[in-house]
């Protein structure tokens, strides 16, 4: 069986990928003891949380620090918001804080923690729930206060990266007890309304008991349960509410919202006159590897077609006709200079000649040629063939 060995910078990498990816551990909020606490020269903060049983060392980054309200102190009851996170050179785990505050925020951070971890069991924040925002929207609905700069900067940045796009805005309390179920409404609204492509929550920032209306669980499950991908601009950066967590995606600002809802129509006209000069680069090109692929079938046509094709066989026939009229006479003349030698030869050879000459020639009866007196002493009938004719005629003295 096979086993992978790992190496010890492996191992705490794997660990580190494990723990960076569990939804809980990368949204901590922990309560303690600040102790050792020091600012460092490079602005960073290094100090540890603890309590009656347990201790967990922190860092915090130059950049988050200069965000704080107070500057922490041993001793200090605090709660810290960061993310667990292994630091793979030592193989230890720490927080990685991004906020800190007093314990007297603690029963607030308490029911959100408590909440959070409610509705994470249930599913409601899987990724596989949340629906796509809608790519080219032609209206969007926003929620949110009709006073507030949440709803202005939506406007602004909406209008500058499309002109023609429409916005409904539905005005709504965004603090109080009565904030979200009348955020509630405002989704219900946006869902009946067939024009309306994608839903925008949003508010500015404020601290967790001005933010608190949007930690509802009924308002989790009216943004689960829309039919309409809803994007939450919800706070500062920095701030978390339960319904950024179910949102079909969260924007760190109102702003921001805005820009994930609409796309930059310039961004589309650059990229449509890209495109369209691609388009007519790539027709032209079609176009004449059309044009030669035609003028080459042409050619073949014209190269085989059945006029060429009698015309190539005329011209094949009238070669084959005269190779075959050079190669008839030459036969013929060999014929004759052959036909010349054999009537020589009989010429030579014909008895007749002979017999012009004086000669005669005798046979028996029977057709016999007597050539020596021996036979003719032997036959008492013969047959003279002189050059006139024969006769016949009998030995009577021999």
């Amino acid at each position: 069986m096979y086993i992978k060995v790992l190496t010890v910078s492996e191992l705490n990498s794997y660990i580190k990928k494990v723990m960076d990816s569990d939804f809980i551990l990368g949204n901590a909020y922990i309560k303690g003891e600040i102790s050792n606490f020091k600012l460092h020269t490079s602005g960073h903060a290094y100090f540890s949380l603890k309590d009656e049983n347990g201790k967990i060392n922190c860092v915090m980054f130059r950049s988050d620090v200069q965000s704080l309200k107070f500057m922490p102190e041993n001793g200090m009851k605090v709660n810290v918001k960061g993310r667990v996170s292994v630091y793979i050179k030592d193989g230890a785990y720490q927080l990685y804080a991004s906020e800190i505050e007093l314990e007297g925020m603690g029963e607030l951070y308490i029911a959100f923690e408590k909440l959070k971890e409610k509705l994470s069991r249930k599913g409601i924040f899987d990724e596989e729930h949340k629906q796509s925002i809608t790519l080219y929207p032609s209206k969007i609905g926003v929620i949110t206060s009709k006073t507030g700069a949440a709803v202005r900067d939506i406007i602004n940045v909406s209008r500058r990266r499309n002109k023609n796009i429409d916005i409904v805005i539905y005005p709504v309390l965004v603090q109080g007890v009565k904030a979200s179920k009348e955020i509630i409404k405002g989704i219900d609204y946006m869902n009946n309304a067939d024009d309306v492509d994608t839903i925008i929550i949003a508010r500015g920032g404020g601290s967790i008991e001005e933010l608190w209306a949007f930690n509802d669980e009924n308002l989790a499950y009216a943004v689960y349960n829309s039919k309409k991908p809803v994007i939450t601009g919800v706070g500062h950066e920095t701030d978390f509410t339960i319904v950024d967590f179910v949102s079909d995606m969260r924007a760190p600002t109102p702003s921001a919202a805005a820009e994930i809802a609409v796309p930059d129509l310039s961004q589309f006209s650059d990229k449509i006159y890209t495109m369209k000069k691609r388009l007519s680069a790539d027709a032209c090109y079609y176009l004449e590897s059309k044009r030669k692929d035609l003028e080459l079938k042409k050619k073949l046509i014209e190269n085989n077609s059945p006029e060429a094709f009698i015309v190539n066989g005329y011209s094949i026939l009238g070669k084959l006709q005269e190779l075959l009229f050079i190669k008839t006479k030459r036969t013929l003349e060999i014929e004759k200079e052959k036909i010349s030698k054999y009537k020589y030869i009989l010429a030579s050879n014909n008895p007749q000649n002979v017999l012009n000459k004086g000669y005669s020639i005798i046979k028996d009866k029977d057709g016999e040629f007597i050539d020596t007196v021996k036979k003719l002493k032997s036959v008492n009938d013969v047959v003279i063939t002189m050059k006139d004719g024969y006769v016949e005629t009998s030995l009577i003295n021999k």
